[in-house]
């Protein structure tokens, strides 16, 4: 990992905010809701709605320990736009060097999704910070159990995709470093109260399952 805040924040809470379609006028009460539960990692999908308002008014109102990016990046020429929002994170569902190299040029943490090892051994090579397994359903524990096998460590996989409190477990025992949490943590329509519950039983369950890791190891 390249990003010393984006180590930081993975140290501090493994799991990703994925608040696609949030609208500026929400991202504040959203953001403080998910940092007083405990999320340090917030992305907002540059497919929302004035998605670049909305990170710059949470990076205006949370503590600088919180990351806050940009998610579905798919051309190099976002990057910069994101960074002078105040974004540090670039996440993608995919994984293309060209992006990958333009967040590390700006000095911003740079998540792409791959699926395969491929994929994984290429992003890596670009100077992937943090590998997003994607879509985690397609993929599951035992391909992450695999990966953790054959990629170099100390390495980031972070499972993305209809991940919930209740199925994080195994994922977390098969070598999971954190998860990016979308619509059963937020969608489109929930109050700051409502986020702020599901974040706890999140923070809950992945607390839960590294002491039950810690406890087998």
């Amino acid at each position: 990992m390249h990003h010393p805040g984006l180590q930081t924040a993975m140290a501090e809470c493994g799991l990703i905010a994925i608040l696609r379609g949030i609208t500026p006028a929400e991202a504040e009460p959203v953001g403080q809701a998910l940092y007083a539960a405990g999320f340090r990692l917030i992305e907002v999908p540059l497919n929302s709605p004035d998605p670049l308002d909305s990170i710059r008014a949470m990076r205006a109102a949370l503590p600088t320990d919180c990351l806050i990016g940009a998610g579905t990046v798919i051309a190099p020429e976002d990057c910069a736009r994101v960074q002078q929002a105040g974004g540090e994170l670039i996440v993608m569902p995919h994984s293309d060097g060209a992006v990958i190299r333009a967040a590390r040029q700006l000095g911003m943490a740079a998540c792409p999704g791959v699926a395969t090892p491929t994929e994984a051994y290429a992003a890596l090579a670009a100077g992937a910070d943090v590998l997003k397994l994607f879509p985690a359903e397609q993929l599951g524990p035992a391909v992450l159990r695999a990966w953790r096998a054959v990629l170099r460590q100390p390495l980031a996989l972070v499972p993305v995709g209809g991940i919930t409190p209740d199925n994080l477990d195994p994922y977390v025992q098969a070598g999971a470093s954190g998860f990016g949490l979308g619509s059963a943590l937020y969608k489109p329509g929930l109050s700051a109260a409502a986020v702020e519950h599901n974040a706890r039983a999140f923070i809950a369950a992945w607390q839960r399952a590294q002491s039950a890791k810690e406890t087998q190891a």
